[in-house]
């Protein structure tokens, strides 16, 4: 059997994922299980609105409990907060300058704690991955689609990750 990929993620991050799991089994789940059995009931199902959607929904459910069971099990927590590490490791929050001069603040986070935005990165990133093990003052490569890019780094420090 191959090894799996661990799944790092911040204290914060973890406790997240237990809450939603928690919200999902003892306040989402449980009327839908009972709005669908009280459809049932109720005779034909074939054209019966709140069993096919409640079992569609109960299906999404399900789903998600899953997948965030499984991530939990593989769940690796990692907490850099406070250390005074001088080079970027999983929790750092970085500065960093593009050959333009824009300057970026991103946090090298896990995989289930990316936020649509790009202040949260993912620890398997092609930019996390070129910036893990710099320091403050080191230039970095980042091979991107439009050709390799030059990225020094401006700051590291680790905070909790909210």
């Amino acid at each position: 059997m191959a090894d799996e990929v661990k799944n790092y993620i911040t204290p914060a991050g973890y406790k997240r994922l237990q809450d939603e799991l928690a919200r999902l089994w003892k306040d989402e789940r449980p009327p839908v299980v009972n709005t669908v059995a009280w459809a049932a009931a109720n005779g034909d199902r074939s054209e019966n609105g709140d069993y096919i959607y409640g079992k569609k929904r109960l299906r999404e459910i399900d789903r998600r409990i899953r997948y965030l069971s499984k991530s939990l099990d593989k769940a690796v927590i990692v907490d850099n907060a406070g250390k005074g590490l001088a080079q970027v490791r999983f929790g750092a929050t970085v500065t960093i300058e593009y050959e333009s001069g824009q300057e970026r603040e991103l946090t090298i986070v896990g995989v289930d704690e990316i936020d649509n935005g790009d202040a949260r990165i993912s620890w398997r990133a092609p930019l996390a991955r070129a910036l893990i093990g710099a320091k403050v003052g080191d230039v970095v490569t980042l091979r991107a689609p439009k050709g390799d890019e030059r990225i020094e780094v401006v700051e590291v420090r680790y905070e909790p990750v909210t």
